[in-house]
């Protein structure tokens, strides 16, 4: 049965997975994305950071049937690898085992198999329409201008979804309309990207001495590949994250101000010296360090909230049009793909009343994508500032203690957010009463033997009641 026409704007990759759901239960699905098709032009990048796949982003995909697709071109990550000032390293595991990781996988290549899938679903994608501007009234008129050609469109819709990310055209002209209590709050820290290449990729002749061997044996990576690899400096860090080719894609997070801050670190000259001061084992990995430097740019890094999602039944924004975060608990993706398969299964059940689907989506929705954005601005100061600290390490181990003796009522918030599928708000709220009783039982403590496990696992008990199944 053919449903309603659904109008979105945009083609990334939370529009291009919702169109996937919509074109698959029945909907005409028209997508228009203001740039033009990577297929043909390939993705740009240099302000794009490598995508963290966890459960919430892969269940979306199973349900288009991409899982299959999308796994080939990801990279296992089993934990943060962190390495310290002197040289160490330490991988910290995200869950038990390999059955709890993360996968690493390149935003671009990701967002071409989810077009593909759109269009082989019956969606029907425009490339190079730019949205300038958008009229509520009965119905929707959205007019694009062609950026392949200069001309000029209208399309009209009975109502709109605005998957057009933190920018959000849509936002902006529904804002206009109607105020959305928009808010947007800079973190003051930006980053920049660079590269690890493939192993092969280095010369020869420049080759660090512990890369040696790998190569010899026709390796492809330069480092370990199954990790997210840290080195966490304070006010500021490094991360990198493997590509399936065999390169890291590598992202300096640093202040905006102050010193050191990309505004005292301005040229490649300059970054060059501050890697060989702060990040010395990993400047002989990036031997194209300058040259990355100069031609990316410095990305922005915000968290926008809205107190209105949706325009009754005409308009709604999904994604980061409707709930841009900060990347540091890798769930941004994975939060949008939640809403996409929320609004897809909402408007299935009820598809000709907009207004209550919408209005019932942003309740539902909500309070999630507050709790995450308040998670991965906790990630942050985590990330750069704690993973290598005693205190930190210490609860960290009690935290994997009590889940393993009292799984019914204990979970790491991290895996209640990354291996479930449990509300984030849910994961915030427990994580933050776990947290109270893991400072508890670790005050004047430094080793797990000194902390009475038994009688912990029975305060738990006593204090949490148990886990939704």
């Amino acid at each position: 049965m053919t449903r309603p026409a659904i109008t979105l704007v945009g083609a990334g990759l939370v529009g291009a997975l919702l169109a996937t759901l919509l074109a698959q239960r029945g909907f005409a699905v028209e997508v228009f994305e203001r740039r033009p098709d990577p297929r043909r032009v390939g993705y740009a990048g240099g302000r794009s950071i490598n995508l963290a796949l966890a459960e919430r982003g892969l269940h979306g995909l199973r349900l288009a049937g991409l899982t299959d697709a999308v796994m080939q071109l990801a990279v296992m990550m089993r934990g943060r690898m962190v390495h310290a000032p002197d040289g160490r390293s330490e991988l910290l595991r995200y869950g038990r085992d390999d059955s709890e990781v993360i996968w690493s996988i390149s935003r671009g290549r990701l967002n071409i198999a989810l077009i593909d899938a759109a269009e082989a679903a019956g969606a029907r994608v425009h490339f190079d329409q730019r949205l300038e501007s958008a009229t509520f009234g009965d119905a929707v008129t959205l007019r694009f201008h062609d950026e392949s050609d200069g001309s000029q469109r209208e399309h009209r819709a009975e109502s709109v979804i605005g998957a057009d990310g933190a920018g959000s055209a849509l936002r902006a002209a529904m804002n206009a309309a109607s105020a959305l209590g928009e808010r947007i709050e800079p973190l003051g820290h930006g980053y920049k990207e660079l590269e690890i290449p493939p192993l092969q990729a280095f010369p020869a002749d420049a080759l660090p001495p512990a890369l040696a061997a790998p190569r010899a044996h026709g390796e492809r990576f330069a480092i370990e590949p199954n990790a997210l690899h840290i080195w966490p400096r304070g006010s500021y860090m490094c991360i990198a994250l493997p590509n399936a080719e065999g390169s890291f894609t590598v992202t300096l997070f640093l202040a905006n101000e102050g010193d050191p801050s990309f505004a005292t670190i301005d040229t490649p000259a300059r970054a060059r010296a501050f890697f060989a001061r702060e990040f010395a084992d990993a400047l002989p990995l990036i031997p194209e360090l300058e040259a990355d430097f100069a031609a990316n740019p410095v990305g922005v890094l915000s968290t926008l909230y809205l107190d209105r999602w949706h325009l009754d039944g005409r308009a709604v924004l999904v994604g980061d049009a409707a709930h841009a975060i900060v990347p540091f608990h890798g769930q941004g993706m994975n939060c949008g793909f939640e809403d996409a398969v929320e609004l897809a299964d909402l408007l299935a059940g009820r598809p000709a009343e907009r207004a209550a689907v919408f209005a019932e989506f942003a309740r539902r929705r909500k309070p999630n994508a507050d709790a995450i954005a308040a998670m991965a601005l906790e990630n942050y100061v985590e990330m750069r500032d704690r993973v290598d600290d005693a205190d930190f390490l210490l609860m960290r181990a009690l935290d994997r203690a009590l889940a393993e003796r009292v799984p019914t009522h204990w979970m790491p918030r991290y895996a209640m957010v990354t291996f479930t599928r449990m509300p984030y708000a849910f994961a915030f709220e427990r994580g933050r009463l776990q947290g109270e009783l893991l400072r508890e039982f670790t005050a004047g403590r430094t080793q797990l033997d000194a902390i009475d496990l038994d009688a912990a696992a029975a305060t738990v008990r006593e204090r949490l009641p148990a886990l939704p199944a």
